[in-house]
């Protein structure tokens, strides 16, 4: 069994609201296998974005590890944590989050500005990764010129630019119509598969769950994995 690239141990997460103090996230244990696509499901309010975002180093765990490749970022300081995500997360939005003055073209060189690389070696980049989204015929369209569906393969291309150690996919599904979600699904797959990148999505979408090779469903704060009887509870008519 390969060590796993993610480990996640007895994270506790609260916030105070007031006096009152929030549960998000109580005792979560976890681990994800490299190159493994994970989904992750639950009700809002569950604790779902939470887990993404203490992964990601966005945000830090009350109490409990967050380890990824072996380094265990819950413990960074705030600048090396920075540089970090820089170059070992790729973030997909829900809402894309692209610059509307920006070209595709430059919205994906983005991260390769915060890198040492030179001019030469960010083009190659980030031709290189446009064309697996198949976009090189969009390249120096504002966003406002491309579709939702065009759009969120701009997003893809930016996570993929900096040959991340993760992606995470934050409702990647949820504004796109069917067809265009379908797209941007076989596109994360094909990247799970061919380039053998970790993923880890957060999903309400059936047809997104549908995808992850496992999925564990959060409740109340509390890790479960998911069986067909979950599945069926979070996704009436649900069919793996």
């Amino acid at each position: 069994m390969p060590q796993p690239i993610v480990v996640v141990e007895d994270v506790y997460k609260q916030y105070s609201r007031g006096s009152e103090q929030i549960d998000v996230l109580r005792g979560v244990s976890l681990e994800v296998a490299p190159g493994e696509f994970l989904g992750i499901i639950g009700p809002s309010g569950s604790g779902k974005t939470t887990l993404l975002n203490l992964i990601a180093g966005l945000d830090r765990p009350s109490a409990g590890r967050v380890i990824v490749d072996d380094l265990v970022i819950s413990e960074m300081g705030e600048n090396e944590l920075a540089r970090w995500r820089t170059r070992h997360v790729g973030f997909v939005f829900q809402f894309y989050h692209l610059i509307p003055v920006l070209t595709a073209y430059e919205n994906v060189e983005l991260p390769l500005l915060l890198l040492r690389l030179s001019a030469e070696r960010r083009r190659e980049q980030v031709l290189t990764t446009l064309e697996l989204v198949g976009l090189t015929h969009r390249l120096k369209h504002r966003p406002g010129q491309l579709s939702g569906g065009e759009q969120q393969r701009v997003g893809i291309a930016r996570a993929l630019v900096t040959d991340p150690t993760l992606i995470v996919a934050d409702e990647p599904t949820g504004d796109l119509d069917a067809r265009s979600a379908e797209e941007i699904l076989n596109l994360l797959q094909t990247l799970q598969q061919d380039l053998e990148k970790t993923i880890l999505l957060v999903t309400h979408d059936h047809r997104a769950a549908s995808r992850a090779e496992r999925l564990i469903r959060l409740d109340k704060g509390v890790v479960l994995e998911a069986t067909a009887n979950t599945l069926a509870d979070a996704f009436p008519g649900f069919r793996r």
